[in-house]
């Protein structure tokens, strides 16, 4: 038999932690709500079907993981979802808040962590159910000034990072595969003097003091070392 649920809504659950996705399903039911829970694609590339069964199934709210698993960062679904028209509530394990400001940039009329209990996640979905506000204004301007924030420093790291020479660009691609000095020079057929010196240019540059706060940065900022770096990463040095 097919319940629409309380007040004719229907909720749409997307969740590839088992058994949290498990104890929201039966929570929900429990209550009378009509709950769908749909696959998580395997890759991004499956989106456009997810979105396709979201579209039929016409939602009032959709509750949102952020981590996918292989499919990636769920913040991506939030936009395409509320255009279609649905309540948007994203339940992650994520803490850092600026995020949590993103999913609101994006269109998700809350954000709610896993460690909260089940009820507060409930009392969410009651109140979008019926009408009724989920953020104050206050919240709402601090999660966006944090995203913000966030959004800008990011901007300035990876400016710094686009400042550094093709030679530097070399020398980090390979501190980011776990190389120390010597075996860079070995590779690029310099002196480890050489090697230090251009490390040390790449910390002032990038405005950090460890080798691996560099690296850090670099996969925080998901950059990518030269491509001919790439292609000869798995090439015998001998």
């Amino acid at each position: 038999m097919n319940r629409a649920g309380p007040n004719g809504s229907r909720t749409v659950l997307i969740e590839d932690h088992a058994l949290f996705a498990e104890s929201l399903e039966i929570a929900m039911s429990i209550e009378g709500y009509d709950v769908r829970r749909l696959p998580v694609p395997t890759s991004a590339s499956g989106s456009a079907q997810l979105l396709g069964s979201i579209a039929r199934l016409r939602p009032r709210i959709v509750l949102l993981d952020l981590d996918l698993g292989s499919f990636g960062d769920g913040a991506s679904l939030i936009n395409p979802i509320a255009r279609m028209g649905a309540n948007v509530v994203v339940v992650t394990a994520s803490l850092e808040r600026a995020r949590w400001g993103e999913c609101i940039r994006y269109g998700a009329r809350k954000t709610l962590s896993k460690a909260q209990p089940l009820q507060e996640i409930l009392a969410v979905v009651r109140r979008i159910n019926h009408g009724l506000p989920v953020m104050d204004v206050q919240e709402r301007e601090e999660l966006l000034a944090l995203w913000h924030h966030e959004r800008q420093e990011r901007q300035e790291r990876r400016r710094r990072i686009e400042e550094l020479t093709a030679r530097e660009r070399e020398v980090l691609g390979h501190l980011m595969a776990g190389r120390p000095v010597r075996d860079i020079a070995r590779l690029s057929v310099v002196s480890e003097a050489t090697v230090r010196t251009q490390v040390k240019s790449i910390l002032a540059k990038l405005q950090v003091s460890s080798q691996l706060a560099a690296v850090g940065m670099a996969f925080s900022l998901e950059w990518q070392p030269p491509t001919d770096l790439r292609a000869s990463a798995g090439r015998p040095t001998s």
